[in-house]
């Protein structure tokens, strides 16, 4: 009997070390409003905070703020958080469908725009629900207020991934949890074989045309449930790629000649290699220094190979074009490609060296013409005056 009281006493204290009372709130007890909510949209997970204190001032407890009808699944749960102030409950969990805490996942697809134009089918998929105070009031009527504080986290699918020159192969984008973006875990490097573990380091002349150059995409850090699809490469002369000359590498299922693709839509990570080479414009530089840019989809496992189907989508022409649309404040990653051009300078030198050869080779062949030519012209002289004195 005693351990038994001992039980009830140590659930008593556990109990209210995880519960706030008004007194507890003092002027912080007032009625709910809809600011009582904050929202972080992970690339991973979504993260819930509700003040507390105005949930006590209705009539419930931490305890009795349930995320989606789930009350068994302790990870589903919320954890009370008295070290800020305002005091908040705390809700996180995973991106990912059935392990999302009875989160609702839609996706929605939409005609592209703007830099995507050439884009039938633009998705995004909205991750919501919702946290209920559970009423345990027993009887016909209660006095108590029903809460509810509704969460919603929209996702794009689609992203540029916008390249500009620097010393490093690659780099990652800082986080921007508020906006509810993905980009920050997509990252492009350059490697230098064919099982991406030897990572290209530019020279600074510049890498030999027809250098095989492999290029790699992946997601790190992202849920599990999206592949990485490129829709797009090209290389533009200028850092930021709109209103300037630019040269596809592939276009959704047109793909260039010298451009190959190892692995697309597969897994979380994007895989092809191109031969290096220079923009014509470029001709009179040393090096010749280009971007390269990757329009990047984020696809559900199930449905990437949709995607990959040439015959639902839209075609654009290989080759170079000019851009002239643009998209607002582009995340952007560092990588540039150097290619060298004293290849041909070189051509051009030895092109001269032989031309010079050839013109010694002739001066040569004429003085031995003409030296043949006049020991003919003695010979014939001294014969004619033997001739004569004979006859």
């Amino acid at each position: 009997m005693a351990l038994f009281s001992v039980l009830i006493l140590t659930s008593l204290c556990i109990a209210g070390r995880e519960a706030l009372s008004i007194s507890d709130c003092g002027a912080l007890a007032r009625r709910p409003e809809y600011t009582d909510i904050a929202v972080v949209c992970g690339t991973s997970a979504i993260k819930l905070a509700i003040q507390i204190c105005p949930v006590v001032y209705t009539g419930y407890n931490a305890s009795l703020l349930i995320l989606n009808h789930i009350r068994d699944n302790v990870d589903c749960q919320g954890t009370l958080d008295s070290s800020v102030t305002p005091p908040v409950l705390r809700f996180s969990f995973p991106i990912r469908q059935g392990n999302a805490c009875g989160s609702n996942f839609l996706t929605t697809s939409a005609p592209g725009t703007g830099i995507f134009s050439d884009f039938s089918d633009i998705q995004k998929v909205n991750v919501s629900g919702v946290v209920r105070s559970f009423d345990t009031t027993t009887g016909t009527i209660t006095y108590n207020a029903e809460l509810k504080y509704y969460y919603s986290c929209a996702y794009p699918l689609e992203y540029l991934v916008n390249n500009t020159q620097a010393e490093v192969s690659s780099s990652s984008i800082a986080l921007r949890d508020k906006n509810g973006s993905f980009i920050s875990t997509l990252s492009m490097a350059l490697y230098q074989d064919k099982s991406y573990t030897k990572p290209l380091v530019l020279p600074d002349l510049g890498v030999e045309l027809r250098t095989d150059i492999f290029v790699q995409v992946v997601a790190s850090n992202l849920t599990s449930q999206y592949f990485v699809l490129l829709d797009q490469c090209y290389a533009s002369v200028n850092p930021q790629p709109f209103n300037s000359t630019i040269f596809n590498l592939f276009v959704l299922c047109s793909v260039d000649q010298l451009t190959t693709m190892l692995e697309n839509g597969d897994s979380q990570k994007a895989r092809f290699f191109f031969q290096a080479f220079r923009f014509i414009e470029q001709q009179n530089e040393t090096i010749s220094t280009y971007y390269l840019h990757c329009i990047t989809r984020l696809c559900k496992r199930s449905t990437c190979s949709t995607f990959k189907k040439c015959n639902n989508r839209k075609r654009r022409s290989m080759g170079s074009m000019v851009v002239q649309e643009s998209i607002t404040e582009p995340s952007v990653l560092t990588v540039a490609i150097k290619t060298k051009t004293e290849n041909s300078i070189q051509s051009k030198e030895e092109a001269l060296s032989d031309g010079k050869g050839a013109s010694v080779g002739l001066g040569i062949a004429v003085a031995v013409l003409v030296v043949t030519g006049v020991a003919a012209i003695l010979m014939a002289a001294t014969f004619y005056r033997k001739l004569k004195r004979l006859s």
